[in-house]
């Protein structure tokens, strides 16, 4: 069936007067999520949000329900934008409004000088068009730039002169972001950025509905639900939320970092770029797990500003990375399937060191050499889980008689798997991460540089930088002194029953 097209098709059309001029966005928001809790079942809320089910998502459920402005308050990395952005998901498929509107007044009950006058003029000929619900979505970064009229509207003398107008008519009136935004969502990121000055022009929009353009007696009650999202840290590095514009937002929702290692590699999974076409792409879990436990183990990391965090985006881009020199080493040695190994992962520190904000002693240390540890502890902590309890006596006996085995990211699998084999009960072992024999050459090497990696990070046995594995150091023995010093004398050590 085609819409309306016309206010006069409108009033003839399931569109009805009655509905659209009562009903407000908070409104329409609140009555379709209503409708998705009644026959939604398993399916998630907000589809592709991970780890939120328990604790954030409901809170936002409780702010559209009680018709709330609300501001998700969280470190970087939290899917704090992509929480607001999914909110059209509860708007209607289509919304109609007066053709040419800049505003998107409502037909049944215009706002805007310009639609009154035409309304007036044209009667049930006057134009409709309709919006999407991602054309009803309206963001803005908050930045110390951002002015007054930015966000709500001047007075343009370019206006009044082309059409001869009075400077005081509302047709010479600029719209800024939020009278655009009208009858829609309009979305501010990091908050405490926009000057307070700025914040106070808020106020008005969330607690009358209405804005004032400049100091002309222009007054628009528009219907908007405004969302926000804010760093804490934000809220002394760069600026703050005045205290009336707090006391004006419904609902304030903290958000936070996924609470176990299998949501991370499950949002890891999804929003990282691994369907590239070309050769076969295998990734093991291990290896995402590794990925996943290096964000954990930085969130806990003494020389890491834990007040910025330590953001989502770093096992992300890293995944991204570690593919990336898995493929170009599938490509130059012609392999047919691209698996990741843990030298990818070291390959792939400038995904790392990027994101993350360091404290005095790290930046002593310097980004390379804490993004190493990191990556040491991810993998001692994963090696456990699949490694606890085996008996690698085997392996580490080959390293402690001489044995030495290079292996470094660039090397085929077909020759690296011929040496890693001499190594006297080590591919017995890769069971335990369910690789066998008969298993791509590709995954054997990857398997088993993880079991040497693991033996590595729990020190027993050792490697160089050009990832050259060698016997483990030995703890020096600490040699008895023979004499004791007491009250100034030496004398020969007593003996220890």
């Amino acid at each position: 069936m085609s819409l309306p097209r016309t206010l006069g098709e409108l009033r003839r059309s399931p569109f009805s007067e009655e509905k659209l001029r009562i009903r407000r966005v908070k409104d329409e928001l609140r009555d379709n999520l209503i409708a998705r809790l009644r026959a939604s079942g398993d399916t998630p809320i907000f589809p592709g949000i991970v780890g939120y089910e328990d604790t954030v998502v409901p809170q936002i459920v409780n702010a559209i329900l009680s018709r709330h402005n609300f501001i998700l308050l969280g470190l970087r990395g939290q899917a704090k934008s992509r929480i607001l952005r999914a909110l059209t998901s509860m708007l209607d498929p289509q919304m109609p409004y007066i053709s040419g509107c800049e505003i998107h007044d409502n037909p049944y009950s215009p706002i805007c000088r310009r639609c009154i006058d035409l309304i007036a003029k044209c009667g049930d000929a006057t134009g409709v068009a309709y919006l999407t619900p991602e054309e009803r979505y309206v963001e803005k970064l908050a930045t110390p730039d951002v002015t007054i009229a930015d966000l709500i509207g001047d007075i343009d003398p370019i206006k009044a002169a082309r059409g001869g107008h009075e400077l005081a008519s509302e047709l010479t009136v600029h719209y800024g972001l939020l009278p655009r935004a009208n009858r829609g969502i309009f979305a501010i990121n990091e908050l405490p950025d926009l000057a307070g000055k700025i914040q106070v022009g808020l106020f008005n929009i969330m607690q009358e509905g209405d804005v004032q353009i400049k100091g002309y007696p222009v007054r628009l009650p528009l219907d908007i639900a405004l969302v926000f999202s804010a760093n804490p840290e934000d809220y002394t590095a760069r600026g703050k939320i005045i205290t009336p514009l707090k006391d004006r937002i419904g609902s304030e929702i903290r958000t936070h970092y996924p609470a176990t290692v299998e949501e991370g590699v499950e949002i890891t999974s999804q929003e990282a770029w691994a369907v590239r076409g070309g050769t076969k792409l295998v990734v093991p879990k291990y290896i995402r797990e590794v990925i996943e436990q290096i964000a954990f183990a930085a969130r806990e990391d003494k020389k890491i500003d834990k007040r910025s965090g330590v953001s989502q985006r770093l096992p992300i881009s890293a995944m991204e990375n570690v593919i990336s020199n898995a493929e170009r080493r599938a490509i130059r040695h012609d392999e047919r399937i691209v698996v990741p190994r843990i030298g990818d992962i070291y390959a792939a520190l400038p995904a790392i060191t990027g994101k993350l904000e360091l404290e005095y002693e790290g930046e002593m240390k310097g980004a390379d050499f804490v993004g190493r540890e990191l990556i040491r502890v991810a993998i001692a902590k994963t090696y456990d889980q699949y490694f606890q309890g085996a008996n690698m006596q085997q392996v580490i006996q080959w390293f402690d008689l001489g044995g030495e085995i290079q292996v470094t990211d660039g090397v085929a699998a077909a020759d690296l798997l011929q040496t890693l084999r001499g190594i006297q009960g080590l591919m017995d072992k890769l069971t335990r991460v369910n690789v066998g024999p008969k298993d791509s050459p590709e995954a054997q090497v990857s398997a088993a540089e993880f079991a040497l990696e693991g033996l590595y990070a729990h020190k027993r046995i050792g490697r160089n930088e050009e990832r050259v594995f060698t016997a483990g150091e030995k703890q020096p023995r600490i040699a008895e002194k023979p004499y004791e010093r007491e009250e100034g004398q030496y004398r020969p050590r007593r003996p220890l029953n």
